[in-house]
């Protein structure tokens, strides 16, 4: 990933390492990739889960994100994720809004491999943040 291009029009210094790219911009909705290569591994020589679950994190912040109105930001409250296989080559992120509140949105999301296999699902809540005028954020 160039260093200029920022993940989900952010700018996430950790993405950066794992190389992730996103995918394009749809309300509620938020795809993203990452090439598993050997300092993504676990000691098995699969994706380490670290890595799926930072990528089903930030995907489904973005999904969450996308149904708010500009400027909104949003935190990750919890966070579940159930592994399903081992993920190796390049695994992607499909993540969607279930609900979206006031204050929380609920999101789902999936881990496939490059045959289509499951690899994770996930379920998250996000707390709604918004900007206040002095730049601090209030929720």
């Amino acid at each position: 990933m160039a260093k200029d291009r920022k993940f989900f029009g952010l700018d996430i210094p950790f993405i950066d390492l794992l190389q992730a790219q996103d995918g394009p911009p749809e309300r509620g909705r938020a795809t993203a990739a990452v090439e598993v290569r050997r300092e993504l591994h676990n000691s098995w020589g699969y994706a380490h889960g670290g890595v799926v679950t930072t990528l089903l994190d930030v995907t489904m912040g973005q999904a969450a994100r996308s149904s708010l109105p500009q400027g909104t930001g949003v935190v990750t409250v919890d966070l579940s994720v159930s592994f399903i296989s081992a993920g190796r080559g390049r695994l992607t992120v499909e993540a969607r809004v279930l609900r979206r509140g006031d204050s929380i949105v609920f999101c789902e999301g999936e881990v496939r491999d490059e045959a289509g296999e499951l690899v994770a699902k996930a379920m998250a809540s996000f707390k709604v943040k918004r900007k206040v005028s002095h730049g601090e954020t209030a929720g």
